[in-house]
């Protein structure tokens, strides 16, 4: 499989542990994008990239990238990934996809017509656990699942200044905390025929907590709880008619599980796989596939249900009274229409 030459849009600090993860598992780099020349320049020297940009657009023009990765915040992902999308660029994004379930879905089109790969970075999908778990309960090791809990609880900064407290940032528990047991949700148990939605917010009018409960047509539910100042465990478990799963904390980072039968007696322990970097590499993995086999859609996380997530979460700040300052007019200038 011939190697992608990835370029980076914005140069933050989770583009740095990205960057980095990809380099350490052989993976290749060309190009770094910045509205400011110096930090993309600074953000090249620190990795080793050999070229760097000045503007997003740049970078989207340079020959000798196939493919970008999205690190800016939220309310920007849109539109840095439809200029990339135009210049015939594979695009993975960070989660959350996109701000709006109105964007994720205006990307969708964009990927359709342009014939490329659009994923999103939400990386806990592709990690070897999550693999493994999946395998488990398609097999199933634990009957039909009833329930799935999973919580994302930590103590961010209060500085209502920051950007996860700014809503004009898409600040809030939410984007940030509350999409990795969202999407892990619908992972498992797919898109909810129901959302039931309640939340603490701000001073600033950001969420400082979520909590959900999804409920199926097969009478399944999932509970999810996400906060940005009460640090918890953060882990998760799955409840089925003939056993039951449960997931170390960190849940959504490399780990291990154990899935236990009706009895409680222990069937199958999986313990962390060695690899070297936090794991990040294994979605750009995921996107090189795609593109070596000419498929546009993954199976582990497919672009249509990125889109359905960004939609439950529009309901879900609905229903908690959060809305982003210039959301329609946001949308607009990314080419949505609302």
């Amino acid at each position: 499989m011939t190697k992608l030459r990835w370029g980076i849009l914005a140069t933050g600090w989770i583009a740095d542990l990205f960057v980095q993860d990809l380099l350490d598992n052989g993976m290749t780099v060309s190009a770094v994008g910045s509205r400011s020349i110096e930090k993309a320049v600074d953000f090249a020297a620190k990795h080793g990239i050999p070229r760097s940009h000045g503007s997003y657009q740049a970078l989207a023009d340079d020959p000798e990238v196939d493919v970008v990765y999205i690190a800016t915040p939220h309310p920007f992902h849109a539109a840095a990934a439809e200029l990339c999308i135009a210049a015939g660029k594979h695009v993975l994004v960070e989660k959350s996809f996109t701000l709006t379930g109105a964007e994720a879905r205006h990307l969708l089109d964009l990927s359709r017509k342009h014939d490329v790969v659009v994923l999103e970075a939400m990386w806990t999908r592709f990690l070897p656990h999550m693999v493994r778990l999946r395998q488990a309960l398609a097999g199933g090791m634990i009957g039909e699942i009833r329930t799935l809990v999973a919580t994302h609880t930590q103590d961010l900064p209060d500085d209502p200044g920051h950007r996860l407290n700014a809503l004009e940032l898409g600040g809030g528990a939410l984007l940030d905390l509350g999409i990795y047991p969202i999407s892990f949700a619908f992972d498992i148990l797919g898109e909810p025929t129901q959302v039931l939605a309640s939340g603490r917010l701000k001073a600033t009018g950001a969420d400082a907590e979520v909590s959900t409960i999804f409920r199926y047509a097969n009478g399944a539910s999932a509970l999810t709880v996400s906060a940005s100042d009460a640090p918890g465990s953060n882990r998760a478990e799955i409840n089925g008619t003939e056993g039951h799963v449960e997931i170390d904390g960190i849940w959504y980072t490399p780990t291990g599980f154990r899935i236990y039968d009706s009895e409680k007696n222990l069937l199958e322990e999986f313990k962390p796989t060695e690899m070297k970097g936090r794991g990040m590499h294994f979605q750009a993995v995921e996107l090189e596939r795609l593109v070596a086999a000419g498929e546009r859609s993954s199976p582990i996380l497919p672009l249509e249900q990125s889109v359905a997530i960004m939609e439950t979460l529009d309901d879900i700040r609905k229903q908690i009274g959060v809305t982003y300052p210039g959301e329609a007019a946001h949308s607009r200038q990314t080419g949505v229409k609302g």
